[in-house]
């Protein structure tokens, strides 16, 4: 995607049925994690010490990239081709992100890259099995 086709797709931006998929699956995974897991899960498998395997520690690496991914589909796309290209740029951005995260005085935490990663995947999976007529 070019700096023009960027700005052409804003100039030209509609609200379709394929956009509306897109942008609503992104706002799943966002309430999901606002409303479900930071609130409630997360706390509930700290409190009481569960090994669930890094979920409650990936939690908003794994529903935030695919709240990512979703709504960039659905602000910046028009059809499937474009779509593969912004899930794998947008997981590659936030890989690249916490990869960053010494900068932030943080660490890097390699189970939200994992996380970032497989949820790129499933994300590509569940685009391609949705749009895949396009």
């Amino acid at each position: 995607m070019t700096i023009k086709e960027f700005f052409d797709e804003l100039k030209n931006w509609s609200l379709t049925t394929y956009k509306v998929v897109n942008l609503a699956i992104g706002a799943t995974a966002l309430l999901s994690y606002e409303l479900l897991g930071r609130p409630l899960y997360r706390p509930y498998i700290y409190r009481n010490g569960i090994n669930d395997f890094h979920i409650a520690d990936t939690l908003g690496n794994t529903l935030g990239t695919a709240a990512t991914l979703f709504f960039l589909i659905g602000l910046l796309s028009r059809g499937t081709k474009k779509g593969n290209f912004l899930l794998i740029l947008g997981t590659f951005s936030v890989v690249v992100f916490e990869l960053l995260h010494p900068l932030l005085g943080k660490p890097i935490d390699i189970w939200d890259i994992l996380a970032t990663v497989l949820t790129g995947a499933l994300s590509y999976l569940l685009y391609n099995a949705l749009f895949r007529k396009e």
